[in-house]
């Protein structure tokens, strides 16, 4: 049978199931697939995490040096986030400069911790205007079974969290933990049929026609916003979204970062 006749049977299936309230890996449209946190995995660098769910896994990996401020912000330091999305962690990966999944990826995940606040970046300033530190986080994806920003965006936390500012090596007294002020958390909602649910497979995302993504904040509030695919999500929906990422925004940081 023809591929494509096999994909779109495939698809209706899946529609036909979430019209009926199931997913086809037999999950609750709320439920996340099993999450786990391993930090401080690699020794050479100032923080790292690898961070799997279900069957997507993500490595971040945090590297701290002095450098000079941007000029308009020359009390603050400074933070640059990388994503590498490897052709062996998924056949629709391709080498070469990054392409456009790559660049949203350290988009979102430096957005979440940019605009949360989650660095007190006036605590990187060792010189105003003349050194700071700078944080540079880099995502490699080990293997692409969908949500790679939610598992990113936690690899990265978990990462700075592991992290260490490398005083010793320069001359600068001890080594210190990183400024962590704020725990942000992504969650992506995917819909399909008319329905919304958390955490979608590559299978899922593969048919959903639209994902969005909301990163929370601690105290609740809202830090970031993507919206991928190129699907309509009504306001009604948006909301609902939001009701439903919150609460487990919630539920992954108090198990995993608190």
């Amino acid at each position: 049978m023809n591929e494509s006749i096999v994909a779109e049977i495939r698809k209706d299936y899946m529609y036909d199931l979430a019209k009926k309230g199931e997913r086809v890996d037999g999950r609750a449209f709320d439920q996340y697939r099993d999450i786990s946190i391993e930090p401080g995995i690699v020794s050479r660098a100032e923080g790292s995490a690898r961070v799997q769910i279900g069957n997507t896994q993500v490595l971040v990996g945090v590297k701290i040096q002095p450098g000079e401020p941007f000029p308009d912000t020359p009390n603050e330091g400074v933070i640059i986030t990388n994503a590498e999305l490897v052709p062996l962690a998924s056949p629709t990966f391709e080498a070469g400069p990054p392409k456009e999944d790559a660049i949203e990826l350290a988009r979102v995940v430096d957005r979440g911790i940019r605009e949360s606040g989650a660095l007190d970046l006036a605590k990187l300033c060792i010189e105003e205007g003349a050194k700071v530190w700078m944080v540079f986080i880099d995502v490699h994806v080990l293997d692409h079974d969908g949500n790679l920003i939610d598992a990113a965006a936690l690899g990265a936390i978990a990462a700075l969290l592991n992290a260490k500012l490398p005083n010793e090596r320069y001359e600068m007294g001890k080594d210190a933990q990183l400024p962590v002020a704020d725990l942000p958390v992504a969650i992506t909602v995917a819909e399909i049929g008319g329905k919304l649910l958390l955490d979608p497979s590559l299978e899922e995302e593969q048919i959903t026609p639209a994902k969005l993504t909301i990163i929370f904040n601690k105290d609740g509030s809202i830090s970031g916003m993507q919206k991928s695919g190129t699907g309509m999500l009504t306001s009604e929906q948006i909301y609902q979204a939001i009701e439903m990422a919150s609460k487990k925004a919630k539920e992954i940081r108090k198990k995993f970062l608190e």
